[in-house]
């Protein structure tokens, strides 16, 4: 057992990954067997909303365990960084604010436009409204960003550049989504989420990068994306390939103008000294 601390604080990444792994997937692998008809369970499929805890419960494990309670401290710091200006709260939520203007056009031009009973409308779940937002805020939100930005993306980022970290972050991130080709998704959007991960995390390191690591920033931006991306009718309609596409162009804007090195006007967030290898 002393073998395996001594692992564990040695190697915080590779800890990092296979417990947020292993966490979500225990939910999820069950869950697409269950859909394949392998596992004849009855699990429901409302489970599918809490595995975004997996990077979240890893990253506070690893950091206690590595780090203590200063690390814990610091990283809840970056978690309710709130004071980053009112520009970057406006990022932040700029997925509704592009929802807005493309419902506004969409009622101009064709005489309709998305209400908020159908953005509350979420896969196998009952209608929402806007409680679908607190939704995506308290799970994946919250879940995937205290573990993929608060923990993960500082650390790659320490001795690369950000656009190196970014990629390698995006491997790790979409490999984890892989179970839900079984129960969630079809195999036929493979290409365009890849593609969509990794423009969303070039954006991600993006805020990241430029608040001086605020993680709440990342959350909310994350929350506003899924909440008018992943309902059924945005689905459904043409909302959420069009907000994915502006992703898309953001994402390269973001390379091309703040370059690789940084991918912010500022310097790449990374963490205090004493938690460089925590």
């Amino acid at each position: 057992m002393d073998r395996l601390f001594r692992w564990i604080a040695q190697h915080p990444l590779a800890t990092f990954i296979f417990m947020a792994y292993a966490l979500s997937w225990s939910i999820q692998i069950p869950l697409a067997l269950q859909a394949q008809g392998v596992l004849h369970t009855h699990l429901p499929y409302e489970l599918h909303y809490i595995t975004g805890y997996g990077p979240l419960l890893a990253a506070l494990f690893v950091t206690g365990w590595t780090a203590g309670r200063e690390g814990l401290r610091e990283l809840v710091r970056r978690l309710t960084k709130w004071r980053v200006g009112l520009r970057w709260w406006g990022v932040a939520v700029s997925p509704l604010l592009a929802l807005a203007a493309l419902s506004l056009g969409m009622h101009v031009f064709q005489g309709d436009g998305l209400s908020l009973d159908q953005l509350g409308q979420v896969d196998r779940l009952p209608a929402l409204g806007l409680g679908s937002l607190a939704l995506w805020l308290f799970t994946f939100g919250l879940g995937e960003e205290t573990g993929w930005r608060g923990f993960l993306l500082p650390r790659l980022q320490r001795g690369r550049s950000a656009l190196a970290a970014t990629l390698i972050l995006w491997v790790i991130w979409s490999l984890w989504h892989l179970p839900l080709f079984f129960y969630m998704y079809a195999a036929a959007v493979l290409p365009g989420l890849l593609l969509g991960l990794l423009a969303g995390a070039i954006v991600f390191t993006w805020i990241y990068n430029s608040t001086d690591g605020s993680v709440l920033m990342t959350i909310i931006w994350h929350a506003s994306f899924n909440y008018v991306t992943a309902c059924s009718a945005c689905k459904a309609g043409a909302t959420s390939a069009v907000i994915s596409a502006l992703v898309m162009v953001w994402a390269v804007l973001v390379v091309v103008i703040f370059k690789p090195a940084r991918l912010a006007a500022g310097r790449k967030s990374t963490l205090p000294t004493g938690h460089a290898n925590a």
